[in-house]
């Protein structure tokens, strides 16, 4: 199982960019134990103590994707395949797994596939189901605080910044 120390910054599932405070004893429920404690970067109110033996919720912090991983993964996304779930069940299990996997090039399909899937829903005059905007948003979340707090610009800094690197990329590409 992964170690952290104070000081590193990980995304931690969906609560995004958090500094890890102190790795420190609690109490909780009369027991005992060591935890982690996040500080989210955008929700400096709230704190968060994952308990360092607890496998499964350790194993939902990530470490930070560097300038040149953001990068590269920006660069990629025209080559992304995204494929709509009809099924909604299977649908929001899929997308509640990417979510919890935090798996960045998942996120990207996802978000695309729910991006392409709310045009055509407008073009018929129609929204999103509730929980298809839910799923984007959180998505859209993990992936622009990250991408902001990386490459130091602000949240809405983020979707132009990509739109950018995939048109930069596209004429590279067509030269």
């Amino acid at each position: 199982m992964k170690q952290y120390t104070a000081g590193d910054m990980v995304l931690y599932s969906v609560h995004g960019i958090c500094r890890i405070m102190d790795r420190t004893q609690r109490s909780f429920g009369g027991q005992k134990q060591e935890y982690y404690m996040l500080k989210p970067v955008y929700a400096p109110d709230s704190t968060f103590f994952v308990p360092v033996d607890n496998e499964n919720l350790v194993s939902k912090m990530r470490r930070i994707l560097s300038g040149e991983e953001i990068k590269k993964l920006i660069q990629e996304m025209p080559d992304q395949n995204s494929y709509w779930i009809e099924e909604e069940e299977d649908r929001k299990e899929r997308y509640q797994q990417i979510l919890s996997s935090g798996n960045r090039t998942e996120l990207v399909r996802m978000i695309k596939a729910l991006h392409f899937h709310q045009q055509e829903q407008q073009k018929k005059g129609r929204r999103l189901h509730i929980s298809d905007e839910r799923f984007m948003k959180e998505a859209e979340k993990m992936l622009y605080e990250e991408f902001a707090y990386v490459l130091n610009i602000r949240k809405e800094e983020v979707l132009p910044f990509i739109l950018q690197q995939v048109q930069v990329a596209e004429k590279n590409e067509v030269s």
